[in-house]
């Protein structure tokens, strides 16, 4: 069989490239650049999505990669043709003793593959730099349920970031991801158009009323 075509790994040059010659030659108003570049962004991102649309005998697998290589095993898998998605979310972390909100993957060491059992050679990931292994059932590659995968897809917004916050409602239960507040539980009390929510945080045995932005709640 033929295998299918993949533009991953030429999307993401293109796109490093045309962001490159933005920062050389680029003139005028900062936030028209900064405009330009997000419009980029976004539309990559849709092109890389397209990769990512199941056809025929193809089905999500799951790869483990080494400590810390994500992103390593993801370039050099594109390279190699194999479609993957690493979902990634924004976290915030402590780091020499400050709060930083950094885009991280939801899942550590995790990434989905796509692949064609039947046509693939998907021996190869296994000695694909920055990949640990796929993760095996008996003889062969581990396929992940339908639906999973589709579905933090559908989550995943313009930037390439997967928002748990799309299903919130008023009276749920939250967990703060991101922010000062990361990790704190509380009820949400009002949604606006604008994406700012009301929550109260229980901190310190109490009630504390606090303003976030949307993308940075969870249900808990």
């Amino acid at each position: 069989m033929t295998p299918r075509p993949t533009y991953g790994i030429i999307l993401a040059v293109g796109c490093e490239r045309d962001s490159a010659n933005r920062r050389l030659n680029g003139k005028g108003n900062v936030a028209a650049k900064q405009g330009q570049s997000r419009l980029a962004q976004i539309e990559c991102w849709k092109r890389r999505r397209e990769t990512l649309i199941l056809t025929g005998a193809e089905r999500w697998y799951v790869v483990r990669s080494r400590p810390r290589q994500e992103a390593r095993a993801q370039f050099h898998l594109l390279q190699q043709g194999f479609p993957t998605f690493l979902p990634l979310m924004m976290k915030t972390v402590r780091r020499a003793r400050k709060l930083r909100d950094v885009c991280g993957a939801i899942f550590p060491t995790y990434i989905f593959v796509v692949l064609d059992l039947g046509r693939d050679r998907w021996r190869t990931v296994n000695g694909t730099f920055g990949v640990a292994s796929l993760v095996m059932a008996g003889e062969g590659p581990a396929r992940v349920p339908i639906g999973v995968v589709e579905q933090l897809l559908d989550y995943t917004d313009d930037d390439g970031l997967v928002r748990f916050d799309r299903s919130l409602c008023v009276g749920q239960s939250v967990r703060v991801t991101a922010g000062p507040f990361a990790n704190a539980i509380g009820c949400l009390e009002r949604l606006d158009s604008n994406g700012r929510v009301r929550v109260l945080l229980d901190i310190m045995g109490g009630k504390v009323p606090a303003l976030l932005d949307r993308s940075a709640l969870e249900a808990a």
